[in-house]
């Protein structure tokens, strides 16, 4: 499955559009002010789905559920993100804006981003559908921590 991840121009907190391949909804992404900072994800019929709540850490929630976290390790040069989350690990590049999540040597989806659009847009390939919300979950903390950071 490919999703391609667009921030929406004009919102006052990050808000996202989530489509298919094919340009067909899939998830959208309201952010909001609650203790820290707080992304809703929703599928296309409404129903919330999703959570990531944003503090040092950005806990991941599916269905109500703490799920797991993933934080930004302190590197000189090679972003690197610690995933507590399944056994998850990410690799990336030197600018953090191409990278790969694992589970030990399967390889679970490709993250890129798109250069040369007014807003962030990152596209998404996971490679089993059952991972599509997870997958989302992640990219939108490792966008969120690169966005802290001024990147």
């Amino acid at each position: 499955m490919k999703l391609v991840l667009k921030q929406r121009l004009f919102s006052w907190f990050d808000s996202y559009d989530v489509c298919d391949e094919y340009g067909n909804a899939v998830f959208s992404v309201k952010g909001r002010l609650a203790w820290g900072h707080l992304l809703e994800i929703y599928d296309n019929m409404g129903n919330k789905v999703g959570v990531l709540k944003i503090f040092p850490t950005f806990e991941i929630y599916i269905g109500g559920e703490y799920m797991g976290c993933i934080k930004k390790e302190f590197t000189f040069f090679k972003p690197k993100f610690d995933i507590d989350f399944c056994g998850w690990r990410v690799d990336g590049d030197i600018f953090g804006w191409d990278y790969s999540v694992y589970s030990g040597a399967e390889q679970i989806m490709y993250v890129s981003k798109e250069l040369l659009h007014l807003t962030d847009t990152y596209v998404i390939d996971v490679y089993d559908d059952s991972n599509a919300l997870a997958g989302l979950l992640i990219a939108l903390a490792i966008d969120a921590e690169k966005c802290s950071d001024g990147n």
